[in-house]
């Protein structure tokens, strides 16, 4: 039997390019997925329709989840800004960073005690590549995402030995409406990998069915990863032609 059989999991985002993926698939696992959304999510169980860029929609949500809460919290709702960062409005910086890492760590609190207190829960977060590898042309979204992973580690330590699992997902690029022309264009340029949404759903929902603490998608991302904690000037070096192409395309 899956260890997803007969759970009830939470998913924002649940109706955009992954969100549906994963949702159908945690369903072909024996759950019962609730998609949190700006429309309804037909591939879900049930759907709660809300605006996470609202600050009283956000509490409504963050209250009922609180009150009712999933045995998984899934995590998958973000903002991308592509760009030089001296370009971007202020007022999209601030619902980057807010879907990205203020709309988590505010469902992560509503979940956390009442999983904590029953002694099992799983809170799922769905960072990104980028946030663990900062690019140019991406300062909000990589940082955003940067500090989703440290809220991650932290409540995963918070949370040890209470039956309380965190999960932190770093996926590359996917083939999704989520990037717009000029992220496509960037890909293209740079010779960036972009993964079918199927396959990294499917790996969305095996680290979330094994419990795993971290996944990051992709060998070489891995690595350069690792590379940049240890020796960002590396990576420096390493982007140097990248960062040319993409200067010649978009500056």
């Amino acid at each position: 039997m899956s260890p997803l059989e007969g759970k009830r999991v939470a998913i924002t985002g649940a109706a955009g390019g992954i969100g549906t993926p994963v949702a159908r698939m945690l369903r072909e696992a024996g759950a019962y997925v609730i998609g949190i959304d700006r429309t309804e999510c037909n591939a879900c169980d049930s759907s709660i329709v809300t605006d996470l860029s609202d600050d009283t929609q956000l509490a409504a949500l963050a209250e009922r989840l609180s009150g009712e809460c999933p045995d998984v919290l899934v995590n998958i709702a973000g903002v991308m800004r592509f760009g030089l960062h001296e370009d971007q409005p202020i007022e999209a910086l601030a619902l980057c960073y807010r879907v990205n890492l203020l709309v988590p760590a505010v469902l992560a609190r509503a979940v956390a005690a009442p999983m904590r207190v029953r002694g099992s829960g799983q809170i799922v977060n769905i960072g990104s590549v980028l946030g663990s590898i900062p690019y140019p042309w991406f300062a909000a979204y990589s940082s955003s995402k940067a500090g989703l992973a440290a809220l991650s580690q932290s409540l995963r330590r918070e949370l040890m030995g209470t039956g309380v699992a965190v999960t932190h997902i770093n996926p590359r690029a996917a083939r999704t409406a989520f990037n717009n022309s000029e992220v496509n264009r960037f890909l293209e340029v740079t010779g960036m990998k972009a993964d079918a949404p199927e396959w990294v759903a499917a790996r969305i929902v095996a680290a979330v069915a094994a419990r795993r603490e971290t996944v990051s998608i992709g060998a070489m991302e891995r690595i350069y990863a690792a590379l940049n904690a240890i020796s960002p000037k590396l990576i420096d070096n390493g982007l140097a032609g990248q960062i040319r192409k993409a200067r010649a395309e978009f500056c």
